[in-house]
């Protein structure tokens, strides 16, 4: 549902490699550090020999791409695009209450309204009565509409919001953050038809609440949420959603970042439409 992926590289150069600088002259005393000569010939000799690799490397890479070693090509053998790659397609360009709609009527936006769904009802909206509800009415089945929407109300109940440390509208206490949040990281279809279609949604979420008082800190979860969806009036709804936990990664070793800038994280940081 998570945002901000780049790293800095300014350890390292235009090629990749890590710089290292070292000093003009000894840091223990010595004379100054002196270049040694190289003739123009020796040079030659290396570069070329990097040439060589290069293009040894390169015809390496290439092995594979269908053409056999007595120049026949066999096109049953060349590699085929992974079926979890992302094809690029803009799932949609509108949105109904602020979620995506009008998905196509094909697999792949199946699976687009899919991941956007699971990112609505993983949302914080969820947590307010007039947000949860707009929420289920868009994206719902009107045949399923109604059982959702009680399902979600009981399971969004006022016990639970204290609990978990909300106010009864879902916000979070003064001073602090709360934070839900769904990032969908792939899709599946695991069955189709012109009228119904059911897609499983590998997630991974974040939540709690950012706060310096805060007794339920912000953290990460990995699930699959599987949607049951019927084409209606020109669009993927919902009949039925479930979740389990899982797949989940090794957890990394990045340092823990504090309530603020949690927070500020989450404030800055939007969400995405999701496509496959």
């Amino acid at each position: 549902m998570t945002s901000g992926d780049e790293q800095a590289y300014s350890d390292y150069d235009d090629t990749g490699h890590t710089r290292t600088r070292l000093p003009e002259t000894d840091p223990y005393g010595g004379a100054p550090r002196r270049t040694p000569h190289r003739s123009s010939s020796r040079s030659l000799v290396t570069v070329v020999g990097v040439v060589v690799l290069l293009i040894a490397a390169i015809a390496f890479a290439n092995r594979g791409d269908g053409s056999s070693s007595d120049g026949s090509t066999t096109k049953g053998s060349q590699p085929h695009t992974s079926s979890t790659a992302a094809t690029g397609t803009r799932p949609v360009n509108t949105k109904t209450s602020g979620i995506p709609s009008g998905f196509a009527h094909t697999e792949q936006g199946a699976e687009s309204a899919a991941a956007n769904y699971a990112s609505a009802l993983g949302s914080d909206g969820m947590f307010n009565d007039v947000r949860r509800h707009e929420i289920v009415q868009t994206i719902a089945d009107p045949s399923t509409v109604n059982t959702l929407q009680s399902g979600f109300d009981a399971d969004y109940s006022a016990a639970f919001l204290k609990k978990i440390g909300l106010n009864n509208d879902g916000s979070a206490p003064a001073g602090s953050t709360f934070v839900n949040r769904t990032m969908p990281v792939g899709t599946k279809v695991t069955s189709y038809s012109d009228g119904a279609a059911t897609a499983e949604v590998w997630c991974s979420g974040l939540f709690g609440i950012a706060g310096d008082s805060s007794t339920n800190p912000v953290t990460s979860s990995w699930f699959t949420v599987t949607m049951k969806l019927r084409w209606t009036d020109g669009d993927w709804k919902v009949l039925e959603s479930t979740q389990k936990t899982g797949p989940t990664p090794v957890t990394g070793d990045n340092p823990v970042s504090g309530a603020d800038e949690i927070s500020k994280a989450v404030q800055e940081f939007g969400g995405f439409t999701y496509a496959r």
